[in-house]
């Protein structure tokens, strides 16, 4: 398979393409975001604060000399993170609103289908049945042997045939004499 037609195929398959689509659709919302925290959220927290503009906050390391221009500001600038963080915490919820959203609706067309009734056994699992009981019966007269073989007492006498009664012995002789 030449290299051409395997990457063909991989931007072909609907998991790139999705990905694809949902990098483009985040780089837009990404923009809707920021000016949503810039131009809407932020503005009345400033003027909570008492008109402070988180943006322009920094820690100043070292001033710039506006005589020399060789000599430039170095400052840690956490008002802009402050702002990143806000943006980022609103995506977060977005994105979670969203898939919340999405779940319940996946939940709702997943219709839990009706326990089906039991087949009926096809002519294979009858004939396997039949091949069980058989082969327990033995099982059972093995168990229980005995049992089995010994008839109970009145059908033992019952079956007993009859023996011809048994003479009376003779009385002793008396000698002559």
């Amino acid at each position: 398979m030449s290299i051409v037609k395997e990457f063909r195929e991989f931007i072909a398959r609907g998991n790139v393409i999705d990905l694809a689509v949902g990098v483009i659709i985040g780089a837009a919302f990404n923009g809707i975001v920021k000016s949503l925290v810039d131009q809407v959220i932020m503005p009345p927290i400033g003027l909570l604060t008492g008109g402070l503009d988180f943006s322009k906050l920094e820690w100043v390391l070292r001033a710039e000399d506006p005589a020399t221009e060789a000599i430039e500001k170095v400052a840690i600038q956490y008002g802009a993170f402050i702002n990143t963080l806000i943006q980022f915490f609103i995506v977060a919820a977005v994105v979670f609103l969203l898939v919340k959203l999405v779940n319940q609706i996946r939940r709702a067309d997943a219709v839990e289908p009706a326990p089906e009734a039991p087949a009926a056994p096809t002519p294979e699992e009858k004939l396997l049945t039949e091949i069980r009981d058989l082969l327990a019966k033995p099982a059972v007269a093995a168990v229980v042997p005995a049992a089995a073989e010994k008839p109970a007492p009145a059908a033992k006498a019952a079956a007993a045939p009859k023996a011809a009664p048994a003479k009376k012995p003779a009385a002793p002789r008396k000698p002559k004499g």
